[in-house]
């Protein structure tokens, strides 16, 4: 009988490994935001062009919009750098990183948020942006002009693209955003929240980062999902449809379950109260 009990025992061992290794898919883990140019889900692209290339493993954007991203007058919104002269190309190159992040990542589902716009449905907000990422942006973009703050709205747009507005001024960057913090929050109307984090520390994301060394996000997007998901105020929003088991596991062996506790006392808590066994 033992030897009986043993074997199921086992056999059960062998799938809870299988349910720690293979957690359920996480809502808010490798996702596409529903927008104007995102794919409907993430996968490997191939080519993407130049600035855009790190995603290309991994991507949100096809290749035709990685390309569109370096355009001065790109078809992607009819958004024009030089509204305010000719941006220089060290401070242009991260308005290009941060269109490729916005538009090729899959590791920002944590700070998805509805919007309220004709053109997305969904957009970010609050990114927890890496310090350096941050402070080398407003820096190679401090001597540029513009003539606005936020960036997202509020142009006059009666050309088809967009003009600083009647009565603005275009002023020095350093003017117009006094610290790195003020750039990073404030030009699109907060879809980043500058952080004291470091690169390399997984509590931030890069919007820099050498594809050779595997992409850093991956990691800092699972830290605040599972932070989201253990906020009290995420467990009111979980309805019970979704809120299933979540190892998925074949109802024979959830009945048989109890019996390998008793058997094999040590394969308790094989599955993790999160099933998070690939953490």
């Amino acid at each position: 009988g033992l030897a009986v009990g043993m074997g199921v025992g086992q056999a059960l061992l062998l799938l809870l490994a299988a349910c720690a290794v293979m957690p359920a898919k996480d809502p808010l883990l490798n996702i596409c935001m529903d927008a104007k140019h995102h794919k409907t889900k993430p996968g490997p692209e191939g080519m993407l062009h130049d600035q855009c290339a790190p995603w290309k493993d991994n991507a949100c954007c096809t290749a035709n919009t990685s390309s569109e991203a370096h355009k001065d007058q790109s078809n992607l919104y009819n958004f024009n750098w030089n509204h305010c002269g000719l941006m220089p190309p060290k401070c242009k190159r991260h308005f290009i990183q941060d269109t490729c992040l916005y538009e090729c990542s899959p590791n920002l589902g944590p700070w998805i948020d509805q919007a309220d716009s004709s053109w997305r449905r969904e957009r970010i907000l609050h990114v927890p942006l890496c310090k350096e990422d941050c402070e080398e942006w407003w820096e190679d973009c401090k001597d540029y002009v513009t003539c606005k703050e936020n960036w997202h709205k509020g142009w006059n747009w009666a050309t088809g693209t967009n003009r600083c507005p009647w009565g603005s001024m275009c002023r020095p960057f350093s003017h117009v955003f006094p610290r790195p913090k003020d750039l990073c929050e404030k030009i699109w109307s907060n879809s980043y929240k500058y952080t004291t984090e470091h690169r390399g520390s997984g509590r931030c994301i890069q919007m820099w980062f050498d594809p050779a060394q595997g992409n850093p996000n991956v990691v800092v997007a699972k830290y605040y999902a599972w932070k989201k998901r253990s906020s009290p105020a995420w467990m009111e929003d979980v309805t019970p449809e979704t809120d299933k088991a979540v190892c998925a596991l074949p109802w024979p062996v959830l009945v048989l379950l109890p019996l390998a506790l008793v058997v094999l006392p040590e394969a308790a808590g094989g599955c993790g109260s999160h099933g998070w066994g690939s953490l």
